[in-house]
């Protein structure tokens, strides 16, 4: 049988793996748990790890990289969506916490199906451009 249970880890390209391996560290409490740089693929790479979720997300910067800011109006990645427990007061809880470190973002929002209530959302941008929802559903 062919079956899948989930991601393994998603990797994003950035543009300064430090900055962002920080930045996701401290916002998100994620921790480094491996960096490789290679010269012989033109890479630096850092591994990140939420041990709760079991989580990983890898940041990769390319050397020959363009340093433009990412757009999800280009073919590829459209945005991540990290699940928040708690409903509503999470949230909360975290526009608190964004707010604290100065990161810019929208108010709670309803996320919905049609007229089927399926979750609340906020959305902010990482140093990258990259666009972020932290999203707890109704479940």
């Amino acid at each position: 049988m062919t079956e899948i249970s989930g991601f393994e880890h998603v990797n994003v390209t950035v543009r300064d793996v430090r900055a962002s391996a920080a930045w996701y560290s401290e916002l998100l409490g994620l921790q480094q748990i491996w960096d490789e740089d290679s010269e012989e693929h033109g890479w630096v790479k850092v591994g990140l790890y939420h041990a709760a979720s079991q989580m990983r997300l890898n940041l990769t910067q390319h050397r020959s990289g363009s340093g433009e800011p990412f757009s999800e109006l280009r073919t590829g990645l459209d945005h991540l969506a990290f699940r928040v427990p708690g409903g509503r007061p999470a949230l909360e809880a975290w526009q608190a916490r964004l707010a604290e470190r100065g990161v810019e973002h929208s108010p709670i929002k309803r996320s919905a199906f049609g007229d089927k209530h399926i979750g609340d959302v906020i959305t902010l941008r990482d140093p990258d451009n990259v666009q972020l929802e932290l999203y707890a559903p109704t479940d």
